[in-house]
């Protein structure tokens, strides 16, 4: 695991979240035969906390499958790495210049994602609609500005409901009601509350959300460690950046500068609802 990405881990989880990150991360090994295996330890719901093989079951793995398929090596997303999962990583290493092990440890996640990044950056994403800015109002909540689709609305309107709770590491995705949300809680409530949602993503899971590119009025950014959201020109994230910070506090809030959260150097994968 990377610095950065324990750094950031640390950052958005909390440590508590980062020591059990670090602990469900697979170590690599040497086998007989001088190559590299990994050993399962229990499941993840993140793309990047463990080192994935044939044999292994969980989230992560229907995202590997997800981002094969994503640059151009279709695969069953089934959430089980078989010998089709293993056949297709193995091509994408040797594409790649790598060494064709079959094995997906966290460099070569880096590697697929650095590749799917550049799969859907060319890809035309729709233009945000000039002017269309949601005001922000002295209590903390969000305005739509006129003319926004219902869907706009009502996402701007979820969101204004949990403006005054706290973060938490998990908050928002065993229900959908709680007193905290994490970062990906806050996004997937909001986007619940415009019908754009049926159930809770985590931040890797929304990397894959709707359709690649910026939406024209709602756009998702997302990577391993963080998702924050634009509605109609805003941010509402769960990082200080941005501002203002209102309510005080520690949870999802909406932020002036829509790409503030840029600042903190994550690849993020920008994605879109289809027609918004």
């Amino acid at each position: 695991m990377s610095y950065v990405v324990f750094a950031r881990a640390t950052r958005y989880a909390g440590a508590a979240a980062t020591i059990a990150l670090l602990t469900l991360a697979a170590p690599v090994t040497a086998n007989a035969n001088g190559g590299t295996s990994c050993l399962s330890h229990g499941d993840s719901r993140h793309l990047g906390d463990r080192t994935l093989c044939q044999g292994m079951h969980g989230h992560d793995v229907r995202v590997l499958q997800q981002y094969l398929t994503f640059a151009g090596f279709p695969t069953t997303i089934d959430g089980a790495f078989g010998s089709t999962t293993r056949r297709n990583v193995i091509v994408f290493q040797r594409a790649q210049h790598m060494a064709p092990t079959g094995i997906v440890t966290f460099s070569v996640q880096q590697i697929l994602r650095e590749a799917v990044k550049a799969v859907t950056a060319s890809q035309p994403s729709q233009q945000p609609v000039a002017g269309a800015r949601a005001q922000i109002n002295s209590d903390g909540t969000a305005g739509a500005p006129a003319g926004a689709p219902a869907a706009v609305q009502q996402v701007i309107n979820a969101a204004n409901q949990i403006i005054s709770t706290s973060y938490c590491v998990g908050g928002g995705h065993g229900s959908w009601n709680s007193s905290c949300y994490d970062c990906s809680g806050a996004v997937s409530f909001a986007l619940h509350g415009g019908g754009l949602l049926s159930s809770p993503e985590d931040s890797t899971g929304l990397e894959s959300y709707g359709a690649a590119g910026a939406g024209r009025w709602i756009s998702v950014y997302a990577d391993a460690g963080h998702a924050f959201l634009v509605v109609a020109g805003r941010a509402f994230d769960t990082a200080n950046f941005g501002g203002p910070n209102w309510p005080s506090g520690s949870g999802p809030r909406w932020r002036s500068d829509p790409t503030g959260n840029l600042q903190d150097g994550g690849g993020y994968v920008l994605r879109h609802p289809a027609a918004l």
